[in-house]
């Protein structure tokens, strides 16, 4: 079902004496260039045409007719009261859980006193409004509604819009869950507005929505490009991909447990990646076994065997822990799980995934509903210089200067002869002016 990527004996593939093994492990296939032409022409149309664009897409994209983006309050507050009350227990308790790591997060203003009269406050501002995108496709992902608006309510931002795709079978509205879950959290101002149009809208101010200055949340192809098109005209959290998980593991590893960590992320999506990194064969074959049985058991069987079969997927032979963990490091998946001896030692030294989930009964799944942790997390290797969302994505940084006469006094020198040094001329003078000098 998986295929094996034998990396033991590796030779050096460059003139440093390193080895590529990021290349080693493909991921799939995700060409947002190539989507740059139809979703230009999505976003040039709601930005010229707005929401008469956006319903003809809901028609053509969504199968659905609708009169009005907006969710009427009403079809909010019926979700809220129709939830399943166990459903309700637990978002509650992941909002709980969420919220309390969000609060510790959360950065106050530092101030530096360089001396007397001269002072920069580096003040954390939260973001005045922002868009919240929650996919609707393969599945509805209610956990992403928590993911994206707890952080943003512990930021303290103002205003919250978020956009969810409409539903046939729903009468042209997200998925009621998901409705559910905004209404728990008080967002009062959702759209049913899938894809690269949801994005348009939000970026451009469309219709009932007002522009909104950051744009996050997951989502296909189409939601990638149109974040990447639209980046600058609105700010954006990251370009995620499809999801994927990384397990790094040796012959301590239970084969049930690493097996089902690999189904459990195969079945979001025929192009989520599942990757094995062990120096166990034994390992691999025990749960190359486990993989026949759970699969044939699962719901989304057909899903999840194109997920693992695919050039994203692999069981990654290494010769020892040592050589795994510049495996996986290198692959910097957006989920790491660790299976071995000591797995909080390994953990420790990793530096590149979006999460990472220690031993036997920290699953990914854990992180995915009630961990506390958020999961919307960079892909595509991004891990190496990205993190996942959290409640800084939704503050901007704003330096405060406060300097008395005396203070500027102090440097006025070194500031002229570096504006001169810069052939500035004006900025020295800005500074003498304030001395007399004029």
């Amino acid at each position: 079902m998986m295929r094996r990527i034998d990396l033991r004996g590796a030779e050096p593939t460059d003139r440093t004496g390193s080895v590529d093994y990021r290349g080693a492990v493909p991921r799939a296939d995700f060409d947002v260039e190539a989507a740059i032409p139809a979703v230009h022409a999505i976003c040039e149309a709601v930005r010229t045409r707005g929401v008469e664009a956006i319903l003809e897409m809901s028609r053509e994209y969504d199968g659905v007719e609708q009169t009005d983006v907006r969710v009427p309050a009403e079809a909010l507050a019926r979700a809220l009261e129709e939830l399943d009350p166990a459903v309700r227990a637990g978002l509650e308790e992941s909002i709980r859980r969420l919220r309390a790591t969000c609060t510790h997060e959360l950065e106050r203003d530092a101030v530096t006193d360089l001396g007397p009269g001269a002072r920069v406050t580096h003040r954390k501002v939260p973001v005045g409004r922002v868009g919240l995108y929650v996919p609707g496709g393969l599945a509805p992902l209610v956990s992403s509604v928590l993911m994206n608006v707890v952080p943003a309510q512990v930021a303290g931002v103002g205003s919250i819009a978020l956009s969810s795709t409409p539903q046939k079978e729903f009468g042209g509205l997200p998925h009621p869950t998901i409705l559910a879950a905004c209404a728990l959290l008080g967002v009062d101002e959702v759209y049913a507005v899938g894809g690269a149009q949801a994005i348009a809208m939000f970026a451009y101010g469309v219709g009932p929505c007002r522009r909104v200055d950051l744009v996050t949340g997951p989502g296909s192809i189409w939601v990638v490009t149109a974040k990447r098109l639209l980046k600058g005209q609105v700010g954006i959290d990251s370009e995620a991909g499809p999801t994927e998980i990384a397990i790094l593991a040796d012959d301590t590893a239970d084969p049930a447990y690493v097996a089902a960590d690999l189904v459990s992320q195969a079945e979001h999506d025929p192009l989520a990646g599942a990757v094995l990194v062990t120096p166990s064969t034994d390992l691999v074959e025990a749960v190359e076994a486990e993989l026949e049985r759970q699969v044939l058991a699962a719901k989304h069987a057909d899903r999840i065997r194109t997920a693992l079969a695919g050039q994203q997927s692999g069981f990654v032979l290494v010769d020892d822990l040592e050589q795994g963990l510049a495996v996986v490091d290198a692959y910097a998946a957006e989920h790491l799980e660790v299976h071995t001896a000591d797995a909080a030692g390994w953990a420790a030294r990793v530096r590149n995934a979006g999460a990472i989930f220690v031993g036997p009964h920290a699953p990914v799944s854990l992180g995915d509903y009630c961990a506390g942790s958020n999961h919307v997390l960079p892909t595509g290797g991004c891990a190496c210089h990205s993190s996942g969302l959290s409640v800084r994505a939704f503050t901007k940084s704003v330096h405060v200067v406060d300097y008395s006469r005396d203070a500027l006094a102090e440097v006025a020198d070194h500031v002229v002869t570096l504006a001169e040094a810069e052939d500035l001329p004006g900025h020295g003078a800005a500074v003498r002016v304030r001395f007399g000098d004029r």
